[in-house]
Parts: structure tokens; C-alpha cells; sequence
């Protein structure tokens, strides 16, 4: 098996149909046949240049790349359609959209192709791996896939090849899910942006000129461009929230503890091991409840993980629920017209159907986050060099290189500073006593520009990795230069089946996902 890194350039692109670019028709009867041809089909992906900002990619792929991961199960277990011809038409349709994008970063396609084939040998002989039998997926290049480039888009990884699937990954695998390849990422996955020095940038695919938001910025940008069905992305402060939000697509931040991060790249953060969490990205919020459900749960590695049950979303009652919600917390986040009439105009629409809505935000919110930031920066940046060390990384990306400042708090100073997080965690929970579900803004504002300013009080995100409640995202509205905005929501810990209820009477209200105009299939 090969793994296939796609190399980039922010210089210049391959002229659409030139010498580099494969037929379609021949990608596609050389992908359905026979072994150790897929990779050779997908030389255009490693030698084509990423375009230009601004540039439009042309449309390419199939009707079944429009499709949920719950819908393509489906139809592959009921025999509409093979597990060959899905993984193809999703391969074929990372190859049409990738060199503009930048996302997905290396592919795995002739061990895909080859598990697809397998996969149709089980099921006509009445055998099903799983719930996500036949089903491709990608993984966020900061989780390690075992006999796949995983750099982590850090230098001293470029090659490596881990010898054992994260959990995640192998929990996916064994319910059926095909890996296809990996997703970009900053570095050490430390960035509202996409952009390291292994790979190079991601582009928004509503417009090549925005950022598709970060860490997880290649899963929401593949994602959204119908190139991979789901993806697993991570979030310390937001990096599944922001890519759902700029990409105009659905995601979870799980509860924290609820899924194991063995195998991510920064899984050992100590003191703050519990502000990361990994979960699903999909275009459609049934896939989220879906791959939750497989991925969490303890490994007996991860020592902060615990196995609490998850109740079934048809099982919540909407019109039970008390719903809170806010636009800005104390003057805060100074958030667009835009951004506070999509959120006034969701909760309108569900007033009707809940028990009853108050305008309320959870205490001290903009106090938490300044406690928060500073018990990050104490140690100067020393967890930085220590995850640089183990990665052998010696030439860090300029944004990650700024975060080591080597300014060091004094313990004291330190401890104090955890004391005043727990502090602000009770005066938060405390509020949820009177409510079920809150819902507010993902970001202040669309997408913005490359190396625009993008202010971190603009995000209203990361508060909610201080307490660890479970948060999702789905799109609600369209900003006024045609992007995606999409709305979070938020739950008790553990209700991840509250927040899935809610975000699909949400979807259901305002379409969710809508395919890029410049990337229409």
C-alpha cells in the first residue's frame, strides 16, 4: 500500500486540462479495476500547484457525493450502490476541487480502493463490518493512521508513517469506514488559520480568498466541497467550530472525556488534557449523532476518558426544553447585524416548538476567557518546544514560533490562576440549572480574508472548552458577501442527544449545508 502526499504551491496552478489532469472516464475505470492503479491515476493531485486565491475551480463529480454518510450506508447495505463506485466517486471528486482548495494533504487511494472491493465481497456474501460499512472518510492530519503519512503539519514528522491507528481511527475502521486520506491543519493543530510549512494553505471553497477557519480547517473545507463525507477533527478552542462556521457545515465538539484522543498529536496536555476534544465534521447533523456513537467511550489509554451513556436524539422531547440565548456577553464580542438577525430569526422560529425561551448568557464570560489565556501562556510556550521535541521539530511556523515567548509565571501565580478556572466553571454551570440548551453565534462575523485581522474576542468558542460542555454547529444563514454563517449550540454536559435534537430542527429550518456555487457539482 502506498500513501500519496500531495504536494502544493501558493505560486501558481496547473492550467485546467492540461498535461497534469487526468480524463475522468479513464480515472474512473482504472480506480474500479484492478490493484495499484489508483495512485497512479491520482499523480495530478501531487503535481498540480495549488491556484491563486480568487481563482474558481472547475465543477467535477457525481450525485453521490452530495449524499450523508447515513444515507450512502444505506444504500451501500441495501445494494443501490457499491462501496467501489461511492469511494471512487468521492476519490474523483478530491482530485476536481483539491487543487484549488488545498485540503486534503495525502491519500491513501489504492488501500481504499482495495478495502472498498473487499467490503462488496462481504456484504454479497451477507456480511456487514459495521454501521459504516463501505463509507469513505478522511482524518485530520493531527491523528494517526496507521500505514498513512501523518505529519501533523509539523516538519520532523514529514514522513512519518505511524504503525497503529489512533482510536478514533480504528474504532471507525472497524465499524466500516474506508480512509481515503488526510486533511490540513496548522501545525501542532495551534491556529484560527490553515496554513504550516509542510503543506502549505487551505482555502475557503465559497471563496479562495478566505480562510476556512482552524484547526480543523482542511476536514470543514472537504467537507463542505463534497470531498469526503465526514472527517474527525479536533477542538481546544473552537478548532471544530470555526471550519463548521466559515465552511457552512455541521460538527460537534463532544462533552469533555466523552472521546479518546489517543493517537492525536497534542493528547498529552497535562493540566489542560481536558480542553481538547476530538469529533466528527459532516455536511448533515445525523451523521454527527452517528459517528459519536462509534468514536466515544474509553480506550483504557486515555486516562480522562469515561463511558457515560448517550440517550437517543428521537427520544428528546423539543417543546420540554427551556432555551437560552445570546447574541454578545457583556459588550464582548461585538458581532455583526448579520451575525445577531440570524440568530434572532432561529430563535423565533423555535419559539413555538420549545417550553419556553429567555435572553441569558452564562456569567463571566469574557472574564473566563482572559483566566483561561493566561493559564495557557504561563509556561511561556514550554509545551509548545516540549511537542515540538518529541515530533523532532526544530524550524517551527512563524504563528507557532510567536506563541513561545518563554515568559514564565511563577508556580504560585500558576495554581492560582487553575483555581480562578474552576471557579468561573461553577458560576457557569450553576447557570444551566435554570436552562436545557443555549444557542448563540459560532464567530462574530463570515469568513474573513487571508492574513486578515480575525480578533480572538470575535470567537464564542472557546469558553465552552473551559467548561466542557458539548457544543455543535450547523449553517443557518448566509452572510452579505454570500457565505456561510452557521449557529452553535450548546448543552448540559453529557446531552450531546440535546444538541443534536435542536441542531436538526435547525437544519431542517434553514436547509444546513448548501454545496459552494464555485465548486457545484
Amino acid at each position: 500500500m502506498s500513501t500519496l502526499p500531495i504536494r502544493t504551491s501558493r505560486r501558481k496552478a496547473t492550467p485546467a486540462g492540461g498535461p497534469d489532469r487526468l480524463d475522468r472516464r479513464v480515472f474512473l475505470q482504472r480506480a474500479a479495476g484492478g490493484t495499484g492503479i489508483a495512485a497512479a491515476a491520482l499523480l495530478g493531485l501531487r503535481r498540480t500547484q495549488a491556484a491563486q486565491p480568487g481563482t474558481t475551480p472547475e465543477p467535477k463529480g457525481t450525485g453521490l457525493t452530495h449524499l450523508s454518510a447515513t444515507g450512502l450506508a444505506a444504500m451501500i447495505r441495501g445494494k443501490k450502490v457499491s462501496s467501489v463506485e461511492v469511494v471512487t466517486a468521492f476519490l474523483q471528486r478530491i482530485e476536481a476541487v483539491n487543487p484549488k482548495l488545498n485540503a486534503a494533504v495525502a491519500l491513501c487511494a489504492d488501500r481504499a480502493l482495495d478495502e472498498a472491493r473487499k467490503a462488496d465481497a462481504l456484504l454479497a456474501r451477507g456480511e456487514v463490518r459495521g454501521p459504516l460499512h463501505g463509507v469513505p472518510m478522511t482524518l485530520k492530519d493531527s491523528i494517526d493512521a496507521e500505514g498513512v503519512i501523518s505529519t501533523g503539519c509539523t516538519l520532523g514528522r514529514k514522513g512519518f508513517v505511524p504503525k497503529a491507528d489512533a482510536t478514533v481511527a480504528a474504532r471507525l475502521r472497524a465499524a466500516g469506514a474506508i480512509l481515503m486520506g488526510k486533511t490540513n491543519t496548522p501545525e501542532f493543530t495551534m491556529g484560527s488559520f490553515t496554513d504550516n510549512l509542510v503543506y502549505g494553505r487551505t482555502n475557503n471553497p465559497y471563496d479562495l480568498t478566505r480562510i476556512p477557519g482552524g484547526s480543523s480547517g482542511g476536514s470543514g473545507a472537504l467537507v463542505a466541497a463534497e470531498g469526503t463525507p465526514f472527517d474527525i477533527g479536533s477542538d481546544t478552542g473552537g478548532s471544530i467550530r470555526s471550519p463548521c462556521h466559515f465552511n457552512g457545515v455541521a460538527g460537534i465538539k463532544p462533552t469533555q472525556c466523552r472521546v479518546p484522543r489517543t493517537g492525536h498529536i497534542v493528547d498529552l496536555h497535562g493540566i489542560f488534557n481536558t480542553r481538547t476534544q476530538l469529533g466528527p465534521i459532516a455536511r448533515r447533523v445525523e451523521d454527527l449523532d452517528l459517528v459519536l456513537r462509534i468514536i466515544m467511550g474509553s480506550d483504557f489509554i486515555d486516562s480522562h476518558v469515561a463511558d457515560v451513556p448517550l440517550g437517543p436524539v428521537d427520544a428528546v422531547r423539543l417543546k420540554d426544553l427551556r432555551l437560552a440565548f445570546y447574541t454578545d456577553a457583556e459588550g464582548h464580542h461585538q458581532p455583526s447585524p448579520e451575525t445577531v438577525e440570524m440568530v434572532g430569526r432561529v430563535v423565533r422560529s423555535l419559539a413555538a416548538s420549545v417550553a419556553t425561551v429567555t435572553e441569558s448568557a452564562p456569567p463571566a464570560i469574557a472574564e473566563g476567557l482572559s483566566i483561561m489565556q493566561q493559564a495557557r501562556d504561563a509556561g511561556g510556550g514550554s509545551h509548545i518546544t516540549r511537542t515540538a521535541g518529541r515530533s523532532g521539530t526544530t524550524r517551527l511556523f512563524p504563528k507557532v514560533q510567536e506563541r513561545v515567548t518563554g515568559k514564565v509565571r511563577p508556580a504560585s501565580e500558576f495554581t492560582f490562576l487553575l483555581e480562578e478556572e474552576d471557579r468561573i466553571r461553577k458560576l457557569q454551570l450553576g447557570w444551566f440549572k435554570d436552562h436545557d440548551v443555549l444557542i448563540c453565534p459560532v464567530h462574530a462575523h463570515a469568513a474573513p480574508l487571508h492574513d486578515a485581522p480575525n480578533p480572538s474576542r470575535a470567537s464564542y468558542r472557546t469558553i465552552y472548552n473551559l467548561n466542557g460542555w458539548p457544543a455543535g454547529v450547523v449553517r443557518a444563514g448566509t452572510s452579505p458577501e454570500g457565505l456561510p454563517m452557521g449557529i452553535q449550540v450548546i448543552g448540559r454536559p453529557w446531552r450531546e442527544d440535546i444538541v443534536f435534537a435542536v441542531l436538526s430542527a435547525i437544519e431542517t429550518m434553514t436547509g444546513g449545508w448548501k454545496t459552494p456555487p464555485n465548486l457545484a457539482a
